[in-house]
């Protein structure tokens, strides 16, 4: 079991950074696979980013490459996100995921535990 808790969202103007932070809670944090997700308002949940339970290997959705990265340190049970030259449209509830998994899941489906999301909201 893992717990997740996202935490570093807020307001910001458009052109600033902001880096989001998610907390695990166990022992086998390194182990999972993690992947940062976003739902605007009235959309589907849509895939951002994932990271190999080593750190070694990233995915990013094609249209946010660039401007946001995604890390991990495992001796602190952290995953972040670092997101640059924010826009308007970057404007969602942003959610942490976890998957026991070598590979680099895109899909929402594919990942067992949840944090609660944290707001992003981008001022224009």
């Amino acid at each position: 079991q893992v717990q997740l808790v996202e935490s570093g969202g807020g307001l910001v103007q458009a052109g600033g950074s902001l880096r989001l932070s998610c907390a695990a809670s166990g022992r086998t944090f390194s182990s999972y696979a993690m992947g940062w997700f976003r739902q605007a308002p009235g959309k589907e949940r849509e895939f951002v980013a994932s990271i190999s339970w080593g750190g070694g290997s990233t995915h990013y959705v094609d249209s946010l490459k660039g401007r946001f990265t995604i890390s991990r340190d495992n001796a602190k049970n952290t995953v972040y996100l670092q997101m640059n030259s924010l826009k308007p449209e970057d404007t969602a509830v942003y959610f942490c995921a976890a998957k026991l998994t070598l590979s680099l899941p895109p899909y929402a489906d594919d990942y067992d535990f949840w944090g609660q999301g944290t707001q992003v909201t981008v001022s224009s």
